[in-house]
């Protein structure tokens, strides 16, 4: 994140919105820039990408399914634009602590190792474990000690728009978040590739809730998509990986989508209009 600090204070924040006096370096300063980066940042990408992904992937047919609420998608901007500023809290300290330097994150090739291909296994690595973590941290936000408090109202939404991927309770959203900001902590990773994953991530998210259920053939049972996310909110216990099915299947909780066995939410509506 200091890469983003450093390229808003040279071009922005030092010459036009700070006094001359208040050094780039000063804590306050950095966690006030920190936090408005990250609001600005999270807002873009979630705007940017759930609207892109809302005209041109979602199917609106499934508007028309049962278990889709009443004005919905304004409901689910609402909630998303009113949990993102609580989730980046906790975030900002996180990204704090990156720009103080007590990451494992560096700045050039050379630094590494094994050079790009250290960049190569860390960019594997990231998605590996930030996968098994996710997935049982999001399992454990379906105990019953948590899940009606904290990760139920991400469950409002059974057929799920692109906008719904950051509406989350704010505990709900930072839990499932935190694999990602603390992999730098306990692994080298480049600064550049960090933030390109943590771009990545906040696409994903919003993938896996677009209701484009299609995946090549051989990746069908292997790669976490929209399709077995969609079943996830319909059915709960099942499917709760990020971006694999490893996990589900060596945890019990994987399910075959319904829509790769002509019972999914598309199948349901074409009965409907048969009848």
């Amino acid at each position: 994140m200091d890469l983003v600090l450093d390229a808003a204070d040279r071009h922005l924040l030092t010459p036009y919105v700070y006094p001359a006096g208040w050094p780039e370096s000063e804590p306050c300063r950095q966690l006030l820039s920190l936090f408005v980066i990250t609001n600005l940042g999270a807002l873009t990408l979630y705007l940017l990408f759930g609207t892109l992904s809302y005209f041109f992937i979602f199917d609106h047919k499934l508007k028309k399914h049962p278990q889709f609420l009443e004005n919905q998608v304004q409901r689910e901007i609402t909630y998303a634009l009113r949990s993102l500023p609580w989730i980046s809290v906790p975030t900002v300290a996180l990204f704090f602590a990156e720009v103080r330097g007590y990451s494992k994150l560096y700045d050039n090739i050379e630094d590494s190792p094994y050079g790009w291909m250290g960049v190569f296994l860390s960019m594997l690595s990231f998605l590996f474990f930030t996968d098994m973590a996710i997935y049982w941290i999001h399992r454990g936000l379906h105990h019953k000690l948590f899940y009606k408090r904290f990760h139920k109202p991400h469950h409002l939404w059974k057929i799920a728009t692109p906008f719904a991927s950051h509406a989350f309770h704010p505990v709900d959203g930072f839990m499932q978040s935190l694999p990602y900001h603390i992999y730098p902590f306990l692994f080298p990773l480049h600064k550049v590739t960090y933030l390109g994953l943590y771009i990545f991530v906040n696409v994903w998210t919003i993938s896996i809730h677009d209701g484009d259920y299609r995946v090549p053939r051989l990746l069908q049972h292997i790669i976490n998509g929209s399709a077995h996310h969609t079943d996830h909110h319909l059915y709960f216990d099942y499917n709760y990986g990020q971006y694999f099915t490893l996990w589900d299947k060596i945890g019990g909780s994987y399910k075959s989508p319904t829509s790769f066995e002509g019972k999914g939410p598309h199948d349901y509506l074409r009965k409907l209009q048969e009848k």
